[in-house]
């Protein structure tokens, strides 16, 4: 059997997922949690999502809407002062621009947004990198939900 192709992505009970290869070449996978902002490992939903063929609750994403989906969830659910938190400001404020003209994003705006997004995910991704290290949180932020 050939070796699946790893990183997936997924979208599992409006939460997203990944399945990434572990050292010793088996498989693990990471579930967003909407408490930490971070992703907690949960192997055992690996079968789940590959082979989850009618569940509408569950669906494959590539790289880019696995980012724009974790970040949006994260710019709904976590609030906090800092950089990142000032990214999220500016595309809410896109968001609201087009809405109050009565338009969807413009092509540059929708770019501008997708920039923005892999930013985030980038600057969450080095700060939880960091705390995992040992280094204390770089910054402070609330959930307005459990995991």
């Amino acid at each position: 059997m050939a070796q699946l192709p790893v990183p997936l992505y997924f979208e599992y009970y409006k939460r997203t997922y990944r399945i990434d290869r572990t050292p010793d070449g088996g498989l693990t996978g990471y579930l967003y949690n909407r408490s930490t902002g971070g992703f907690d490992r949960r192997a055992d939903l690996i079968q789940k999502v590959l082979f989850a063929t009618s569940n509408p609750e569950i669906s494959r994403l590539d790289e880019d809407e696995f980012i724009d989906e974790t970040e949006r969830i994260r710019a709904h659910y976590l609030h906090g002062d800092g950089p990142i938190f000032a990214l999220y400001e500016t595309i809410d404020g896109l968001y609201d621009q087009a809405k109050s003209e009565g338009r969807r994003l413009d092509p540059e705006e929708g770019a501008l947004v997708d920039s923005l997004r892999k930013r985030t995910f980038r600057m969450w991704e080095e700060e939880f990198a960091r705390q995992a290290a040992g280094e204390p949180p770089s910054f402070e932020y609330r959930s307005d939900v459990g995991g």
